[in-house]
Parts: C-alpha cells; structure tokens; sequence
C-alpha cells in the first residue's frame, strides 16, 4: 500500500499539472481567419487581351504580322531570319539561314505560337510539315529542348514524335490535331532548367504544353535537350533564344503567325501581412 505522504505528493502533482494544461488551454488564442491572409507581394496589374490568344499587355511580341526583325538566324545568333512575310504570316524559307531564333533570351516563360500546315501539304511521317519549337535553343542547328510541330491528322508516325511531343522524351497525352489547311496553335508554361556552379544539374526542366487547347504535356520533367539519336543530356546554360525550325524534308512550308510570350519570374520578398 502507499505511504499516505506518497500518496498525496501524487495528488498534488497530478493537480499541478492540470492547472498548468488547463492555463496553456485557456491562454491559446482562437485561430482567426486573418492568420492566413497576405496582403503582400501585390501582383502587378496585366490587363488582358479583347480577344483569347492575343498577347496581354506584358507581352513580349515576337512575331505581329509585320516583320522578322525579333528574329536572327540560328547558325550564327547575328544573320537577320530571311523567313517569308506576307498576309500577316511568317513562312518558313526552305534552302535560306534555316532555323531561326528570338533576340530577347529567356529562362522562364509562357508562349503563345499559331501556325498552319499548308492545305496542299504532301508526304508522310516525318517528312510531312515538320518543324519543331526549341524552347531553349542552346546553340547552332537543333541544338535545345524540342517540343514537335508535324501534321499529325491521319498520318502516323512514332507517338514520341508526333505532334504535341517532347521529341524523343514524352508521348503527348492527346492527339488535338488540325485538319491541314487550319490554323493551330500550343500555349507552353516553360520552365528552365536550374545548374550549379560547376554545371552539373541543380533542378531539371519542365513543361506544360496546350495544343488547340487541349492539355497534351502536363508539368513534364525533360530528360535534357533534345537527342536525336541516343539519350537526352543535360548542358548548362542560363538564359536562351526560343527557336523555330526550318526542317529539311520536302514536303511544302509551313507558315506562323501571332507569336509571343510572357517571362516569369518567382517572387523575391516574402509574403507578409
């Protein structure tokens, strides 16, 4: 049996901290609603366009209808893109500088891009309106990350190069082509990838690709750049051109129209109240 001093030391004991439980219950504040409410950073204002797909008011305008001259050819960063404007459309030139790609340099992004496959087209699989948007265009020819443009509608090809593909990385989700003849668009979230110090690979690159509206690539992880034969690497680079390709097969040019893009950048200061 308990010695009764014992027992009463327990008594006591056990009443002090029911006391101290019940005060540290009674002295926690209610949660309000407030507590996660912040009022800082402020988003700046981006008024948008009167119609969807037009660039808003952030915009970086590539291609209005006009002019290549956000535009120099690939090869060399410094020749001005020879690609044909006319009718408020840009047509890739076969046989001229070949690829072209943007004066501004980008990390993260969203891009707007409209092009049609010629109602004529002919050939098949990849030799039938092929070309290729280089989210990242890390040096001469092909070189970068290649999200496909082919015509895809009835004309079959490897899924990993179809249009709407990370080419040779990710099959695309859905096949939201366009008969030839029509205008089609993707809208793409990218992001860069991230190097340390010594150029090996802090985080990897991702993309989000719309194509006519439908989702077909969903925060896709890339492998590296793009390979034709073999596997993908990554290269370090910090900002880069977007690079549109003048493919070589035979088949008639494609042509582009209302190109754009918005950068973005993550916030810097915390958010506070």
């Amino acid at each position: 049996m308990m010695p009764a001093r014992f027992f009463a030391l327990s008594l006591l004991a056990a009443s002090s901290l029911l006391a101290v439980s019940a005060t540290a219950q009674t002295a926690a504040p209610k949660p309000s609603h407030e507590d996660t409410e912040f009022y800082h950073p402020v988003p700046p204002v981006v008024t948008p366009a009167a119609t969807v797909g037009q660039p808003p008011s952030d915009a970086i305008v590539l291609f209005d209808g006009k002019d290549t001259s956000q535009w120099v050819a690939a090869k060399d960063s410094t020749t001005p893109a020879d690609w044909e404007v006319h009718d408020g459309v840009m047509t890739v030139k076969k046989g001229g500088v070949g690829n072209i790609e943007t004066k501004h340099r980008f990390k993260d992004y969203q891009l707007h891009l409209e092009w049609k496959i010629p109602a004529s087209i002919t050939g098949e699989g990849q030799g039938r309106g092929n070309s290729g948007l280089f989210l990242a265009s890390t040096g001469k020819g092909d070189a970068g990350y290649e999200v496909q443009i082919m015509d895809s509608y009835n004309n079959p090809t490897y899924t990993n190069g179809m249009l709407g593909s990370v080419y040779k990385q990710a099959v695309p989700l859905a096949n939201a082509a366009r008969k030839p003849g029509e205008w089609s668009c993707y809208d793409v979230v990218w992001t860069a990838p991230r190097f340390n110090s010594d150029g090996s690979l802090k985080t990897p690159a991702y993309v989000t690709v719309f194509l006519n509206g439908v989702l077909v690539e969903n925060h896709f992880e890339l492998k590296g750049e793009t390979a034709y034969v073999g596997h993908a690497e990554y290269k370090a680079y910090d900002t880069a051109p977007i690079k549109l390709q003048a493919h070589g097969d035979k088949s008639e040019p494609i042509s582009f129209r209302n190109v754009w893009a918005r950068e973005v950048k993550p916030w810097t200061e915390p958010m506070t109240k």
